[in-house]
């Protein structure tokens, strides 16, 4: 019987300390939608890079034709740096990105989780910025 009410008083201080603190449960939603975010965007890496070697390849092909055109083979070589800095930007977010919340309080871990929210937000904008614009461009 003393394990079992000592056992009870554990469970029931565990009870209270998560209660006490509702960050923690903000703070997991917001992972969750963190990485919700990336797993939305991350499969069309692969479609970026492909538009980009396509828009990159149309301005050779327009240069090979007529290399007076140039405002249309800038447009195509500007489409392929928005694609590649899309591109980027994911891997560049990935790569700053930390699961590592040893030591921090909740509300240190609230404040870096609302930042990386933000970022991957403007990286899913850019990304589908990028490729509306390479749906509006490219041809063919």
């Amino acid at each position: 019987m003393k394990h079992f009410s000592s056992f009870l008083i554990l469970l029931f201080s565990i009870l209270v300390l998560a209660c006490a603190n509702p960050l923690i449960e903000t703070n997991k939603e917001m992972r969750a939608q963190i990485i919700e975010v990336h797993d939305a965007v991350m499969p069309k890496m692969g479609e970026l890079m492909s538009l980009e070697k396509k828009a990159l390849a149309q301005a050779d092909s327009l240069f090979a034709q007529d290399s007076t055109a140039s405002s249309e083979i800038e447009a195509m070589r500007s489409l392929a740096g928005e694609l590649n800095q899309a591109h980027e930007g994911m891997f560049v977010w990935m790569r700053q990105y930390s699961l590592d919340e040893e030591g921090k309080t909740p509300e240190e871990i609230k404040t870096y989780l609302d930042e990386q929210l933000l970022k991957v937000n403007q990286v899913n904008v850019a990304i589908k910025a990028a490729l509306d614009q390479a749906a509006t461009q490219l041809k063919n």
